[in-house]
């Protein structure tokens, strides 16, 4: 089986011998690859753009390579601020949602960016760019959408199971010690009735707070767009006055999207690089994507680490899970 992976290792770095690609030299964190630019789209220009992906669910899980999403995105970022021949970001999204500090994170990371560089960032919405999807979104100098594209759901959600039912029925009973009386706040094992009102307050007191901040990203995001937007066909689109009334969880259609003001043009990915540019003030521009280099040291990354005595094999195909008692901003299309 090591002979296989070592044959996939040799298979997966020939692609270095017809790709081209230059090392980022950015410093890398403890047990991560190194990042290479690969070339997407030649266009005989030192102006370049740079696309990052955010794929999937928003997560601050390792994934393979040892780097999380976070962390290869805001990386991603550091290196096309210091690349001074890279010009513009797109922001390539396909998500419906993940984590609520992952998803903020990464809005922090494009805000300091943009604030630090001056260099626009523009969201490029795939299918699905709803809850954190959008939430990355929307500090972008500028949004583009599908009409079809799914967006929107802004709001957040914590769940948990209560099972006490089950355990009732089979004759199980928790023995439960604790230091406070809240310590057991959201656990499966309670009955209904030990369940209180000022435990339930004070969840959603949480939930409401990672709500306002959420507003608050999307208001300023469209508020910063518009300042910095302020002419002929790059000025965007404003939120509409009656905006919040939507923020209530909905889905909506990137053509819904527009004329409530959350993105500012419709469009595919053709319309994102042409936006790209344009707000860059080139003509043109290469498109590039920084990617991890894997070689024969990055297969020994693909056995995980673990606290016991056995080994665990990560071969990158488990999808992130939600987990009980944690706050997300999701999309409920993923919710099944």
């Amino acid at each position: 089986m090591l002979l296989c992976l070592l044959v996939v290792s040799l298979f997966s770095n020939l692609k270095h011998l017809f790709t081209p690609s230059r090392h980022s030299g950015l410093p890398t964190r403890a047990g991560i690859p190194r990042l290479e630019e690969n070339v997407l789209e030649e266009n005989d220009t030192t102006n370049k753009i740079v696309v990052v992906e955010v794929d999937g669910i928003i997560t601050a899980q390792l994934e393979r390579g040892g780097a999380t999403m976070v962390e290869m995105i805001e990386d991603q970022f550091k290196v096309a601020a210091r690349d001074p021949h890279v010009r513009a970001v797109i922001l390539k999204v396909n998500s419906p949602g993940g984590e609520v500090l992952a998803s903020d994170d990464i809005n922090r990371a494009i805000v300091k960016f943009q604030q630090d560089t001056g260099k626009p960032v523009v969201a490029a919405m795939g299918s699905l760019a709803a809850s954190g999807g959008y939430y990355v979104s929307a500090p972008c100098r500028w949004i583009v959408a599908n009409e079809l594209t799914i967006t929107g759901s802004i709001g957040v959600i914590m769940n948990s199971f209560n099972y006490r039912g089950l355990m009732d029925k089979v004759g199980l009973r928790p023995e439960v010690f604790k230091s406070g009386k809240f310590k057991d706040m959201l656990s499966g094992s309670k009955k209904e009735s030990e369940i209180t009102d000022e435990e339930r307050q004070m969840i959603q007191k949480l939930v409401n707070e990672t709500f306002e901040r959420f507003k608050t990203v999307v208001a300023d995001g469209r508020g910063y767009s518009n300042r910095k937007n302020k002419e002929g066909d790059s000025k965007g689109q404003t939120l509409a006055p009656n905006w919040s009334d939507y923020a209530d969880g909905r889905v909506l259609s990137g053509k819904e999207a527009f004329q409530l003001g959350f993105v500012d043009e419709l469009g595919g990915w053709e319309t994102a690089v042409k936006r790209a540019q344009k707000l860059a003030k080139i003509d043109s521009a290469s498109l590039v994507q920084y990617q991890q280099i894997f070689d024969i040291s990055s297969l020994f990354r693909l056995f995980g680490k673990s606290d016991t005595k056995g080994v665990k094999v990560d071969f990158g195909i488990d999808l992130p899970k939600l987990q009980a008692g944690n706050l997300y901003f999701i999309s409920p299309t993923y919710l099944h």
